[in-house]
C-alpha cells in the first residue's frame, strides 16, 4: 500500500483516535506528547529501550513451528510468536519498560494502571520496582476473582491492587477509575496505559513500544519459514499485542492481517466483546473515538468473554482504521472455540497459553484446513496460561 504514517499531529487515524478528556488532563497530554516527541528522536531512550527488552525481559522471543497441531489439522503450517516467553509471561512487558523509561525521564515518582486480566498490572508492577516507583493497580472486582494469581503477583512486586467495584467490575470500570486517580494526582503521576487505546499519544505510543513483535518476527520468519507468513493472526481487546504484530506488516504486500475478538456467548447472544465484528457503531470512550460497543442511547453495553483480557467494549483507534480501509479484517471466536484450542495447544503443543492467546489460536485452527500445506500461519502467542487456570478448572468443575 502507499505510504502509512498515521496517527496526524492531532492523534487522528482517519476519523479515528483524537483527544476526548476533561480540561483537567490537557495540560498532562500536552506534556507527554511533547515529552515522546523528543524521545522519538533522542537515540539513547531507544538504546537504553532496546538494551531493557535484550537483558531483563529476553527478547527476543522465539519462533516456534507448532509441527504436531500443524499435522493434525493437516492444512498450513502454523508458527507461534513466543510472546509467553518474556519475563512476566506476556507482550505487557515492553509496553510498561517503555512508559516506564519516559516516567522516570519526566521525572514521576509514581506510576498507576488498569488491568483486565492482570499481566499489564504485573508488567507495571515489576517495572515499578525495577525503577524504584510508587505503583498502584485498578482492577475491577470480578477480574481480581477470576485472576487471583496475578493479584498476588502484583503484591509480591510491591504494588497496591485496587478493587473497582462499579459497572460491571472488569477492564472498562478499571480504566475509568485510573483516569479519575490520573485527573487527581497529575502533577506527581504518570499513567501507564496498557492498551493501544486512550487519548493520543497513547495509541500511537502503545503501538511503537509494541512494534518490537513485529519487527522481530519479519527478522525471524525467512530464518525459521523461509519466508513472510501468508497470515498473521492475533487476538484483539483493545488491541496492543495486535497492532505490535500489525504495524511493521501494513507495507508488506501479501500478508494478510486477522484481529480476532471475543465472541463470548455468540454475537447473536449480545454477551460478547466484539466491537469490530460484532456490528457495533462509532462512539467516544475512555478519551478517543473508536468502534464501541453501545445501545441506541449511546450507554456502553455490558461485555462478556471468558477471557479477562479481552473483556472490553471498545477498540484501539488505528484497528477501527485498518478495518475501514481493507487493510486487517476481525473476526470472532466464542468461549467454547477458545477453550477448546487452549486444550489443544496444552496436549499437543505442551504449551499452556493465555485465553486471550487461545482465541487467535482458535482462529488458525479453524481456517489452517482450508489452506495448503506450503502456506504459513503466524500467531501471535500473546501470553501464557498460568493465570487462567482458575478459571479453566471452574469450567470443568475444579476446585483448584
Amino acid at each position: 500500500m502507499e505510504r502509512y504514517d498515521l496517527p496526524d499531529a492531532n492523534g487522528h487515524f482517519g476519523p479515528y483516535g483524537g483527544v476526548y478528556v476533561a480540561e483537567t488532563l490537557m495540560a498532562a497530554l500536552d506534556e507527554l506528547k511533547n515529552e515522546y516527541e523528543r524521545v522519538k528522536a533522542d537515540p539513547t531512550f531507544w538504546e537504553e529501550f532496546r538494551h531493557e527488552l535484550k537483558h531483563y525481559v529476553g527478547r527476543p522471543s522465539p519462533i516456534y513451528h507448532a509441527k504436531r497441531w500443524s499435522e493434525q489439522l493437516g492444512g498450513a503450517q502454523i508458527f507461534f510468536k513466543r510472546e509467553d516467553l518474556n519475563h512476566t509471561g506476556a507482550h505487557k512487558i515492553s509496553n510498561a519498560i517503555g512508559q516506564a523509561l519516559l516516567a522516570r525521564r519526566m521525572g514521576k515518582k509514581r506510576v498507576i494502571a488498569e488491568t483486565g486480566a492482570g499481566q499489564h498490572g504485573v508488567a507495571t508492577a515489576t517495572v515499578a520496582a525495577r525503577y524504584g516507583m510508587e505503583c498502584f493497580v485498578y482492577m475491577g472486582a470480578e477480574d481480581i476473582k477470576r485472576q487471583s494469581p496475578n493479584v498476588f503477583r502484583m503484591k509480591l512486586l510491591g504494588a497496591t491492587v485496587v478493587p473497582v467495584e462499579s459497572g460491571s467490575k472488569t477492564l472498562k470500570d478499571a480504566l475509568n477509575e485510573a483516569m479519575r486517580d490520573w485527573v487527581t494526582n497529575v502533577d506527581s503521576t504518570f499513567y501507564i496505559l496498557g492498551t493501544a487505546a486512550g487519548p493520543h499519544p497513547y495509541p500511537m505510543m502503545v503501538r511503537d513500544f509494541l512494534s518490537v513483535i513485529g519487527e522481530e518476527s519479519k527478522e525471524q520468519m525467512p530464518e525459521v519459514a523461509g519466508r513472510q507468513p501468508d497470515v498473521v493472526v492475533a487476538c484483539v481487546g483493545g488491541g496492543s499485542n495486535a497492532i505490535g504484530m500489525f504495524y511493521p506488516y501494513i507495507g508488506v504486500d501479501g500478508v494478510r492481517m486477522v484481529g480476532v475478538e471475543a465472541g463470548g456467548h455468540g454475537i447473536a447472544s449480545g454477551m460478547h466483546a466484539a466491537p469490530l465484528s460484532g456490528g457495533a457503531g462509532v462512539g467516544v470512550l475512555h478519551g478517543a473515538k473508536s468502534y464501541l460497543m453501545q445501545d441506541a442511547n449511546g450507554q456502553v453495553v455490558e461485555t462478556h468473554s471468558v477471557s479477562a483480557g479481552l473483556d472490553y467494549p471498545g477498540v484501539g483507534p488505528e484497528h477501527s482504521y485498518l478495518k475501514d480501509i481493507g487493510r486487517a479484517e476481525y473476526v470472532a471466536i466464542d468461549d467454547k472455540e477458545a477453550l477448546s484450542a487452549f486444550h489443544d495447544c496444552c496436549h499437543l503443543e505442551g504449551i499452556i497459553p493465555a485465553l486471550e492467546s487461545s482465541h487467535a489460536l482458535a482462529w488458525a485452527a479453524k481456517v489452517a484446513p482450508t489452506m495448503a500445506k506450503d502456506k504459513v500461519i503466524l500467531v501471535n502467542l500473546s501470553g501464557r496460561g498460568d493465570k487462567d487456570i482458575n478459571t479453566v478448572a471452574g469450567l470443568a468443575g475444579i476446585t483448584l
